[in-house]
């Protein structure tokens, strides 16, 4: 059998290259004769470069000197395929460049992807991809507008402080944005909007740290920002489109630089070729770190598992756990949690895990 291997990260463990050559190393194993593929995938969160610099050998990946969330000099990549460049603004600004106890909800800040931004646009790119996902951030891209020449002040003429602490002392905004004209794209399946129950500071600000007086805190800075920064740039509503809370309100900045928003996950699988993969294998493999009911409303499984059933071929989900037991789409879903009794023992042994997983599944597979 040909065995096409499409798993996205396993956050907190695996990247999807790590979970796709577990899989392979697992099946392969068990069925020594089968030929596995692997596909990594990403939606644009962590590991969006790699995936994508894996899949286009011929692009170019470039390193820059860029800022962590909290200030700290660092270095991060982005990868310039012809006059298109693709930006994981996670690289910049993530919450796994912090350690333990080094949150800072209301003091990290976005500058460091303004700086890769910059570099892709004076480099040549006429067109930005930036990835959203696994910020540490909610300063509405006040910091990004910084590093790209934009100016925001309180009402003394200081320029605000960076983060989401900073936000609320708007008073001013000097709209001058380095951008040489560039095209921007917001990689995100997040349809959160700016503000309210369901956007940047409520639904991810406690993931980031943030405690209910921060989350309240920082619903107001951002709105404040809004209020202050539409106006100046001509973009009125852009707090309300699907998309502007992703990573901390990224997409917000980005809407009011004219950008647009494209699913991350059909991004990237477009990009790889997955369609015609799906077309060539006669089973597919997916996964991620936590599979539930969202993960088959467009994330990564659902673009694989769709995919799979259009061609009518097979799709099994390898998760390290799953609330999920069954799915029209799916041929099965396994998870190393069940296999190992426990979601302790899973994330302590992830790789071997999923590799002992795959293989299990892959004695008692049934063509």
């Amino acid at each position: 059998m040909r065995i096409l291997i499409a798993p996205d990260k396993f956050a907190g463990t695996m990247s999807a290259g790590e979970a796709a050559d577990a899989v392979a190393a697992g099946w392969l194993r068990a069925r020594p004769g089968d030929t596995a593929e692997t596909l990594p995938l990403a939606d644009g969160g962590p590991g969006f470069v790699e995936v994508l610099a894996r899949a286009k050998p011929g692009a170019q990946l470039r390193t820059v000197d860029v800022y962590d969330p909290l200030g700290r000099p660092t270095q991060a990549d982005y990868l310039l395929d012809g006059d298109t460049a693709y930006i994981e603004s996670a690289a910049a600004c993530g919450l796994h460049l912090l350690g333990p106890g080094e949150r800072d909800p209301l003091g990290a800040t976005t500058y460091g992807v303004g700086l890769l931004v910059s570099h892709a646009v004076e480099h040549g790119a006429r067109r930005v991809v930036v990835g959203l996902g696994g910020s540490s951030t909610t300063d509405a891209g006040a910091g990004m507008l910084t590093a790209l020449g934009c100016t925001f002040r309180d009402a003394t003429g200081r320029p605000i402080a960076y983060g989401g602490m900073g936000l609320p002392e708007t008073a001013s905004v000097d709209w001058q944005p380095r951008t040489r004209g560039a095209e921007f794209i917001a990689a995100t399946d997040v349809d959160s909007p700016l503000l309210g129950p369901h956007g940047a500071a409520h639904v991810f600000g406690p993931q980031k740290g943030a405690d209910p007086q921060q989350v309240a805190f920082l619903e107001q800075a951002v709105a404040h920002f809004a209020q202050a920064a539409e106006p100046a740039t001509g973009y009125v509503g852009a707090a309300n489109l699907p998309g502007a809370g992703a990573a901390g309100g990224l997409g917000f900045a980005l809407f009011l630089l004219g950008g647009t928003r494209a699913s991350g996950a059909r991004l990237t699988c477009d990009a790889v070729g997955l369609d015609a993969k799906i077309a060539a294998a006669d089973l597919v493999i997916t996964g991620e770190g936590s599979f539930d009911s969202q993960s088959l409303r467009g994330k990564l499984a659902a673009e694989v598992a769709s995919g799979a059933a259009a061609h009518g071929r097979p799709c099994l989900v390898m998760a390290g756990r799953s609330d999920v037991d069954a799915h029209p789409d799916l041929a099965g879903v396994h998870s190393v949690t069940e296999l190992l009794g426990s979601a302790k023992e899973a994330m302590a042994r992830p790789v071997e895990g999923l590799t002992a997983l795959a293989e299990k599944v892959a004695k008692e597979w049934r063509e």
